[in-house]
């Protein structure tokens, strides 16, 4: 099994095959049999269609290909009932089923000419050249070396491809489950291009169409420093050191985002240094695996987990971070974090360099219905992190992955996550949601783990349940948003929320909302109106409630007002 494999192919070795199907065969026809190269090729009609009517069906077609020897001939099926088909001998061999959008011949030949080879496996290779990115799929394949591999791409692939690929297009595409038509690709290899990488974009409030770093006005740095001033002097120990590793790496980040405004920003680099060392010092308990739940190596996936779901006995605990779900997620906020203390501090490096590395490696863990992606804004924070950790630390090739890795991540967001109107892969009557839920490889759920165990937690089933039709959507976006940072205007068009904003927000019913969501959303706001963002962080009843647990007052007027002075230099 390979992702995106043109054939579903089964190797025999002396079984006797045997084809089910709980869609009945409308019919089963040879089409050619070669007993001198053992060679056999069969269509099967199923009813697995769309119904017309009431009783007529559309009809789809499928290509069965068996190769087997020589020496036993071509193999030879029969059919038995409208639900089964059995071979005549025990064969040795491949069998491979491809499904034929509408009897289509010339996809019909397309098959006919990749039947006989199949994926084992990949491997990803990629370059950069300044602000231009290259990389490349290649297959390793079986069965008939000469015969070219079939493959499918999906449609950022399709966006991204070089002259050479898009040239292997064929005319053949089938509908994914969650990310709209796949096209099929005749070639052993793909090249694609990312040709605007990011790689202007810093710590510093970042906008893709300017790109230019701010230049604050003193009026603006005053009511940043009040800010920031009040939230450096918190307690980072008690915000950081918690129960788990999810929750400590957004407040270290939130923190070292406060420091790096100070210092930068500010220019203030005695209050700057002060947090810094309160920052290591917050740090260091987890470099120094102190915690409550210390990390451990894992043998079996042989990747670093927290031991929350060995001591407690759930395995669930701190989202499931010992079963490798989201470590991502998790660990992208302490690379974050990392990476702002190794730029204010570079003699920190040295000592905690191994101890970040490890992290930036992900893990895996199995899901019945395919990994699945509920934060996409995480999701980028990561390779945010990543690449700024990269030029922090010196690794120049590290740095260049994370370009790479946000420009695709950009790129296959806007296709299948954060759905503007003009969307072409998400049904039409999903598009108006403008994000999902959690996308799943075999499935979309519109409700986010993070709004049914959070909004709702405490209220009775019938409030539940009249909550629920009102709010769930509106809440459902703060997770594709969080945390808000630089890389946030490359992924989240201005478009995009703009058409979010109108959508759930707008009229006055943000005022509605009275806890940390609400500064969620007006700091993304400030992507498409920085403006309406600067006025209600820096008013003078600003509640520190509107704020989330890994939010800084002084962060988001300092992105609010950044992104208004790129937008008018």
């Amino acid at each position: 099994m390979v992702q995106g494999m043109g054939f579903v192919t089964a190797i025999y070795h002396g079984l006797t095959p045997v084809i089910e199907s709980s869609t009945l065969f409308q019919s089963f026809t040879r089409v050619l049999v070669d007993s001198k190269s053992g060679f056999a090729k069969y269509k099967i009609v199923l009813k697995d269609g769309q119904t017309v009517g009431y009783e007529d069906v559309m009809l789809w077609k499928w290509l069965l290909y068996a190769r087997g020897t020589a020496s036993q001939g071509a193999l030879e099926l029969n059919i038995l009932s409208n639900s089964r088909i059995r071979a005549n001998a025990s064969f040795i061999g491949t069998i491979q089923v491809a499904k034929n959008p509408c009897d289509d011949a010339v996809a019909e030949s397309t098959y006919d000419s990749a039947a006989g080879s199949y994926a084992t496996g990949a491997s990803v290779s990629g370059y950069t050249s300044y602000a231009s990115g290259t990389y490349s799929l290649k297959w390793t394949k079986a069965g008939v070396s000469s015969v070219p591999l079939l493959m499918f791409a999906l449609p950022h692939h399709l966006q991204s491809f070089d002259a050479t690929t898009n040239q292997r297009k064929s005319s053949i595409q089938l509908q994914t489950t969650t990310k709209g038509l796949a096209t099929a690709i005749l070639s052993d290899s793909w090249v694609m291009n990312e040709p605007d990488l990011p790689v202007s974009m810093g710590f510093a409030p970042w906008n893709p169409i300017f790109k230019n770093e701010p230049n604050y006005s003193a009026s603006a740095i005053q009511v940043i420093a009040i800010a920031a001033t009040s939230e450096v002097s918190q307690d980072m120990s008690g915000q950081t050191n918690l129960n788990s590793m999810y929750f400590s790496g957004k407040a270290l980040s939130k923190f070292a985002t406060i420091v790096y405004t100070i210092h930068d920003i500010m220019k203030d680099s005695a209050l700057a240094n002060a947090g810094l060392t309160r920052l290591k010092d917050a740090f260091a308990v987890f470099a120094e695996n102190r915690q409550k739940y210390p990390l451990v190596y894992e043998s079996a996936w042989k990747g670093i987990v927290s031991t929350a779901a060995y001591v407690t006995g759930e395995w669930g605990a701190d989202f499931g971070n010992a079963y490798y779900n989201d470590h991502h997620f998790h660990w992208g906020y302490f690379i974050h974090a990392a990476a702002i203390i190794g730029y204010l501090d570079p003699s920190w490096l040295d000592a905690n360099r191994d101890w970040v590395n490890t992290l930036i490696r992900d893990g895996l863990y199995e899901s019945a219905d395919g990994k699945d992606e509920e934060s996409s804004s995480e999701d980028a924070l990561f390779a945010y992190a990543t690449k700024m950790w990269g030029k922090t630390s010196g690794d120049k090739s590290m740095e260049a992955r994370g370009n790479v890795m946000l420009s695709i991540l950009s790129r296959s967001l806007q296709n299948y996550f954060l759905l503007e109107s003009s969307n072409q892969n998400q049904p039409s009557k999903f598009i108006a949601n403008k994000v999902t839920g959690i996308v799943r490889g075999f499935r979309i759920i519109r409700l986010t783990l993070a709004t049914r165990f959070n909004t709702f937690r405490g209220m009775s089933i019938l409030s539940y349940m009249l909550f629920l039709k009102k709010w769930r959507r509106a809440h459902d976006v703060r997770i594709h948003m969080i945390p808000i940072n630089p890389s946030s205007a490359l992924t989240r068009t201005r478009n995009f929320v703009r058409e979010e904003w109108e959508k759930y927000f707008d009229n006055g019913r943000v005022d509605r909302i009275d806890d940390g969501f609400k500064g969620i959303l007006y700091a993304n706001l400030a992507i498409a109106d920085p403006a309406s963002a600067w006025k209600f962080f820096s008013q003078n009843n600003f509640q520190s409630h509107w704020l989330d647990g890994g939010a800084s007052r002084a962060w988001y007027l300092a992105y609010a007002a950044g992104v208004v002075i790129s937008m008018n230099a």
